[in-house]
């Protein structure tokens, strides 16, 4: 496999000089020029240093003022015409005013804010708006009331335009909005929820950052080196280099097939028969699906911007992946996080909620997989997940209850990064213990106790012996542990608890919040040999 490296650094620095030819052109260069997300309306990171950065003539001398105080900042643009500084810590407020001055023209930001800064990306249900809008035909529950509700101008949303990049770019396309009944129809409404839900309880502005594209693995949002680095994630980048490779070819077979359909569909009409299935196009080199194609094209240009932390929902696309995925997402996080030089700054996500047919008997499945790649990534420090196994649809992948999606995630940032006393999480498998016939599951986050959330007997618990044949089992709550067991299994060695594509499961705290699925057992699954 041929190896197309890129040269970074490890810090905020993260530009590189040939990237900026591709985004700048040296008319620009004449003028000071700030990238898209600073800009009018902007929140800025209330408690840290904030990076300030731009471009102009190389060797230009740029003077910053703001409108909290008097103090003047400047900066020298170096060879490439980039420039940098960084802010003060400052606490939540506004609204301010910026000016920067350079040569030959001044740009004026006004109406900023400072507050906390959240990334907000992933595929489809982070990208899935409030409103109905295009091919969101549906919007999130009771949205027309959401929308004329949501006036809320210290919220402020920025969307990055959506584009996969070759190489690492400065800047992206976006602006700041202030939230409105006009703003919020388009926005992502996973974030708006987690957004107001903070803004509520904090008291204090808001900037959310929607940087999301339906349909897309985790290794595109993931930059290069970082795959590179993984060895169980080079097939990733080798069977790239095959569908580059191979492109020219799968096009030109794409294109005789098309016309062969083309015939037949007209010979069908004709007859007044059923059209046959029109052939799907070869995935073309550079799309979405491109390995760090999104990381280069809409996560670089915001590297240098301060920001509180992550909220993520992502995993649908490489779920026939799942193992893979146990390696694939903790790299992306650390690469974000070593890129962004904020050290392991709060990285929120969900686990992937109920989905497709339910299962008479247990079963394998590549979803239970998926979310239990999930579950192992809160290993990492200062990493959160929000379980949705409850509020999922079994025949739409878009599940429209994006208001609890939000409030969860939020849980977890108010109890768990900003000190609120308050249950952020719902039950997670801790250990267990073998007593006889029966195994005795033992939890974190219980909350004010375990219970079944709808008032029935436990459901979702299965149990097998050493022969790795699961059966259904009869569950109940004892204190704080959850006793399994079953008729058709004497001498108990795992158990199982939500483990399929579209579970019914009822294990929760008192405060509502549903247990992850889990297993007990580490034997292989059905994705463990997909690369």
């Amino acid at each position: 496999m041929s190896r197309r490296r890129i040269s970074f650094g490890a810090s905020v620095v993260l530009v590189v000089s040939f990237a900026f030819v591709l985004v700048c052109v040296d008319a620009a260069l004449a003028d000071v020029k700030l990238p898209a997300v600073i800009s009018d309306n902007m929140v800025l990171q209330q408690g840290r240093e904030v990076p300030i950065w731009g471009w102009a003539e190389p060797g230009e001398q740029i003077k910053v003022s703001f409108g909290w105080n008097k103090k003047k900042w400047a900066a020298t643009a170096d060879k490439d015409g980039k420039w940098i500084f960084k802010i003060n810590p400052h606490r939540a407020g506004g609204p301010y005013k910026m000016t920067v001055r350079g040569k030959n023209n001044t740009v004026k930001i006004k109406n900023i804010l400072v507050g906390e800064v959240w990334l907000c990306s992933g595929q489809s249900n982070m990208e899935f708006p409030v409103g109905a809008k295009e091919r969101w035909k549906t919007g999130v529950y009771d949205f027309k009331q959401e929308i004329a509700a949501a006036d809320y101008p210290n919220i402020r949303l920025f969307t990055v335009k959506q584009v996969s990049q070759e190489q690492p770019q400065l800047d992206c396309v976006g602006s700041w909005q202030l939230c409105s009944p006009e703003t919020v129809g388009d926005f992502s409404a996973v974030a708006y929820y987690f957004g107001r839900e903070l803004h509520k309880k904090l008291g204090m502005p808001i900037g959310l950052i929607n940087v999301s594209w339906s349909g897309t693995p985790a290794e595109a949002w993931t930059r290069r080196e970082a795959l590179e680095a993984e060895p169980e994630l080079v097939p990733i980048l080798e069977r790239y280099e095959k569908l580059v490779e191979g492109y020219s070819q799968a096009k030109a077979e794409y294109q005789q097939k098309l016309n062969q359909w083309k015939e037949a569909a007209e010979q069908a009409k004709s007859q007044g028969k059923k059209l046959p299935q029109k052939p799907g196009s070869p995935t073309k080199p550079g799309s979405r699906l491109s390995p760090s194609g999104l990381y280069n094209g809409m996560i670089a240009p915001l590297i240098r911007y301060g920001i509180c932390g992550v909220i993520w929902y992502q995993g649908e696309a490489n779920v026939e992946r799942a193992y893979q995925y146990r390696k694939l997402f903790p790299a992306m996080i650390k690469n974000w996080r070593n890129d962004w030089g904020q050290g392991d700054f709060p990285f929120l996500f969900v686990q992937l909620a109920n989905f497709q047919a339910v299962k008479s008997e247990p079963s394998e499945s590549d979803w239970a997989e998926l979310r239990e790649a999930q579950l192992t990534t809160l290993d990492l420090p200062n990493t959160a997940m929000a379980v949705t196994i409850d509020i999922g649809e079994a025949n739409d992948i878009h599940p429209k209850n994006k208001q609890d999606v939000g409030k969860r995630l939020a849980l977890w940032a108010l109890g768990k990064m900003y000190g609120k006393k308050l249950v952020y999480s719902g039950p997670v498998y801790k250990s267990m213990t073998v007593e006889g016939n029966k195994i005795l599951l033992h939890f974190d986050h219980i909350g004010g106790g375990l219970v079944a959330g709808d008032g029935e007997p436990l459901k979702g618990f299965a149990i097998a012996g050493a022969d790795h044949k699961f059966v259904w089992a009869d569950a109940k709550i004892e204190g704080d542990t959850v006793v399994v067991s079953s008729e058709r299994v004497s001498e108990p060695v795992d158990v199982r608890y939500g483990w399929a594509d579209n579970p019914v499961c009822n294990l929760y705290n008192k405060e509502g919040l549903p247990a992850s699925p889990f297993r007990t057992d580490d034997w292989p699954g059905i994705t463990v040999d997909k690369k």
